[in-house]
């Protein structure tokens, strides 16, 4: 009887693994080739008018659902719940390299690292990569928030390390994150 037991168990193996293999194929096909690099289908986000007079207002045009919303200009970040409603808005400190505006995900995360510019950090978000320089947000554990230095190519967004926590909480792995001008 343990042939029977045996093959009973192979086949089972092989029907998983054939099902897994059938997600796999369909996951990859209803995914964006450049998803990997972090960008969604490369589709760039439309401009993003403002209100001075409320700097601090999410900007029109800067997608839907829940997400990361990031301000090249206005050097500041939103965290979008559901509904379109923000749950947080914060300043950040940017890098020395901007990623074009589009729409990226998290592609990853670290909890602590030593960040580019030799700081330690924690709460990393990563979500693309530009000419070779990692884009995404940390905080400094010294609380330092430093002007870029255009000699060192760095892609990190500086947060505090309360608005850091908050991302970490965040902005998981596939989270959306939109980047406007």
């Amino acid at each position: 009887m343990p042939s029977n037991s045996s093959t009973f168990v192979a086949g089972l193996t092989a029907a998983a693994l054939a099902a897994v293999g059938f997600l796999a194929f369909q996951a990859s096909a209803g995914t964006p080739a450049d998803l990997a690099g972090g960008q969604r289908g490369g589709v760039p986000a439309k401009k993003a008018p403002r209100d001075p007079r409320h700097p601090a207002a999410l900007p029109a045009g800067s997608g839907a659902g829940e997400r990361v919303v990031y301000s090249l200009t206005g050097d500041r970040v939103w965290l979008v719940g559901p509904n379109d409603v923000v749950t947080r808005t914060f300043t950040v400190a940017p890098g020395s390299v901007d990623p074009p505006p589009g729409s990226y995900v998290v592609t990853s995360r670290s909890g602590a690292v030593t960040g580019s510019d030799g700081t330690p950090i924690e709460h990393v978000v990563r979500f693309t990569t530009v000419q070779n320089a990692t884009i995404g947000f940390s905080a400094a554990l010294d609380g330092s928030m430093p002007e870029p230095d255009p000699t060192v190519r760095t892609g990190g967004i500086r947060e505090t390390v309360a608005d850091g926590a908050a991302m970490w909480t965040f902005a998981t792995i596939g989270r959306g994150v939109v980047v406007v001008p």
